[in-house]
């Protein structure tokens, strides 16, 4: 079976045409959370969030390969999906910077495996590091989920550049 298919030979559109087409949709903002053997905890904002499977249930989101986490992604073996509520975009901010300390004065719980949960997130993913994908300039994770919890409320989005909600 030919597993091939033609492609075209050149794109017809740059790099900034790119971005700006992709940013016409719409993602929601999650924050990404583990622990590192030390005790110490560590997370970033991602919107490279995606469902996957039901059965399994299996979650993806990606990481580019020259962040400075992605060595600590790839080694743990479990991570929290926080899905951020609208009105949290002060942690969306604080979890993008690379030179604080995020969890700093925030208080969190602890999931079963030690992980840290956010406080009033609109859901939250507790995963086992399934498998990794590099493609491209980024790496997937697909993680199978072992717990989650659902707050119902409205959900931080991120579209045009720019925060806001579903309400």
């Amino acid at each position: 079976m030919n597993t091939s298919f033609p492609r075209a030979d050149e794109r017809g559109f740059d790099s900034i045409q790119f971005r700006r087409a992709l940013s016409q949709f719409a993602t929601g903002v999650t924050v990404i959370t583990t622990r590192l053997a030390d005790g110490s905890y560590r997370g970033l904002t991602a919107s490279s969030f995606n469902s996957v499977s039901l059965d399994p249930p299996l979650v993806l989101w990606s990481l580019g390969n020259a962040a400075n986490s992605l060595p600590i992604f790839t080694g743990n073996s479990h991570y929290v999906i926080n899905v951020l509520a609208a009105g949290q975009q002060e942690l969306a901010d604080r979890f993008s910077r690379r030179s604080t300390d995020p969890f700093g004065d925030l208080g969190f719980t602890l999931s079963r495996t030690g992980q840290p949960i956010l406080p009033g997130v609109a859901a939250w993913f507790e995963c086992h590091n399934r498998s990794r994908y590099p493609e491209g300039d980024h790496v997937i994770f697909v993680g199978e989920v072992e717990e989650c919890a659902a707050m119902p409320q409205a959900a931080l989005l991120f579209h045009r550049g720019q925060f806001g909600s579903t309400s």
